[in-house]
């Protein structure tokens, strides 16, 4: 059975979609994005993963449909790191991980291990997106480890190279 397209507005950074039962499935059943009455906003990362995979029709203000290049555009002039981030959200999505923001813990991303919710038990990961010819200093590493540790769940510094591929490390405290 092929799913239908769900239809979806640009509102500045973020993504509104139609009132439906497929919007409001992806919610449900995948945890994208967030209710707002009976609509889902997404972010601008979800939109561009469900844009790819033909799940989603977005439409601009002029009532035309985004091409999956012109969005990353659109995505990358709200958010400079936009392609690393995203990049990290595909790579982690397509392995069966529920991705949602960490703001509040001061990190890009909280990875969820397969096959749990949001709500259902706390996220084993924060996420750190970085391009492989970025550095990072000890300093920089040690707030995000202590960000991680006081957050009770594992570092995990996702690193982009530059054909898009992601290599993954996972930091964790040790006593000796």
């Amino acid at each position: 059975m092929v799913k239908s397209k769900i239809m979806a507005i640009v509102i500045n950074d973020k993504v509104l979609t139609e009132d439906s039962d497929a919007a409001r499935e992806l919610y449900i059943k995948s945890v994208f994005g967030k209710p707002i009455e009976n609509k889902i906003q997404l972010s601008l990362i979800e939109a561009a993963f469900l844009l790819e995979k033909g799940r989603l029709d977005i439409l601009d203000g002029k009532n035309r449909s985004y091409e999956f290049e012109r969005f990353l555009k659109l995505a990358k002039r709200h958010e400079p790191n936009f392609w690393v981030r995203y990049r990290v959200y595909s790579d982690l999505r397509n392995r069966g991980y529920v991705v949602k923001t960490a703001l509040k813990f001061g990190a890009d991303f909280r990875v969820y291990d397969r096959g749990i919710k949001p709500g259902e038990d706390h996220a084993k990961w924060v996420a750190f997106p970085v391009s492989e010819g970025s550095t990072l200093t000890w300093h920089e590493f040690s707030a995000k480890n202590r960000v991680a540790h006081s957050t009770k769940k594992r570092l995990l510094i996702c690193v982009v190279d530059d054909e898009g591929d992601v290599t993954y490390y996972e930091i964790r405290w040790k006593k000796p």
